[in-house]
């Protein structure tokens, strides 16, 4: 597997897949700074999670490269933009920078095209789903879901579902599209069945 220097973004609770997208509003200015200099490279940034939300925090270890699509500059200096999932990596460690934004030696998955799911995984995985969205309130469009292949709709709940950072980190690093699909099917079902007040559940 190749590896590569990448920049990062780490973000809590922000997961990108391969062949998806995720919009981002850029306003503080040393990531500003990251996408200038994305820009005037190869329009590439590495989402990744820190273990803790303290400034400078150890990294999980599995993060997405994504290429910058579209992108909006505003006056004052931010950005709205869509990253463009490309591969997943494997922090193999943290560089020594002088930029603001931090940097990482990195070695690129070599991802999984076209994966598919058994009938029973798919049919066992959308009456879970409809459970659990009821559970939640969600209004969802069920007929545009059965259009989705298995690759799109399962990372696409992965990358959106309300989980906390642990079990989207979990989902992440799942190996296949099949381990993927049953943990969602787990988490769907552990989080409904949260207590009432509020309370975070987390994964240990």
């Amino acid at each position: 597997m190749p590896h590569q220097r990448i920049t990062i973004f780490p973000l809590s609770g922000a997961i990108l897949y391969p062949g998806l997208q995720l919009p981002l509003h850029i306003f503080e200015p040393r990531y500003r700074a990251m996408v200038n200099d994305a820009l005037a490279r190869d329009r590439r940034i590495g989402i990744i999670q820190p273990q803790r939300p303290e400034e400078g925090s150890p990294l999980f270890a599995i993060g997405c490269l994504g290429r910058i699509g579209e992108v909006e500059a505003l006056d004052d200096g931010r950005f709205n933009l869509v990253l463009e999932g490309e591969a997943r990596f494997r922090v193999l460690r943290e560089l020594d920078v002088a930029t603001p934004f931090r940097q990482i030696e990195a070695e690129l998955f070599a991802e999984r095209q076209g994966e598919t799911l058994a009938s029973v995984e798919r049919a066992g995985f959308e009456r879970e789903a409809r459970r659990f969205a009821a559970i939640q309130g969600y209004r969802v469009d069920w007929d545009g879901v059965a259009r989705l292949d298995d690759e799109t709709l399962i990372n696409s709940v992965a990358q959106v579902a309300p989980f906390d950072a642990a079990a989207k980190q979990a989902l992440l690093e799942a190996p296949d599209l099949a381990a993927r699909c049953e943990l969602i099917v787990q988490l769907m079902q552990f989080f409904a069945r949260r207590d009432s007040d509020d309370d975070r559940a987390t994964l240990q």
